[in-house]
């Protein structure tokens, strides 16, 4: 499932893919991963997206 919310949030913070992976030490393709719902991230990996985008686990990665 594609993860917008993650999407939009980085969106909102006016950051590219490039620059969130940067933050987050991890590649490009890992962030376009699991925006397209490709990759399911580590905890560790999410605590640090959520950490750089200033939203909690719920917020970007709870399934409804």
């Amino acid at each position: 499932m594609k993860n917008l919310k993650l999407k939009s949030a980085r969106a909102a913070k006016d950051l590219s893919q490039e620059q969130l992976a940067n933050l987050c030490d991890v590649s490009r393709q890992t962030i376009s991963a699991i925006e397209k719902g490709d990759y399911n991230p580590t905890i560790k990996l999410c605590i640090s997206i959520c950490k750089v985008l200033d939203k909690t686990l719920d917020e970007l990665f709870w399934i409804e």
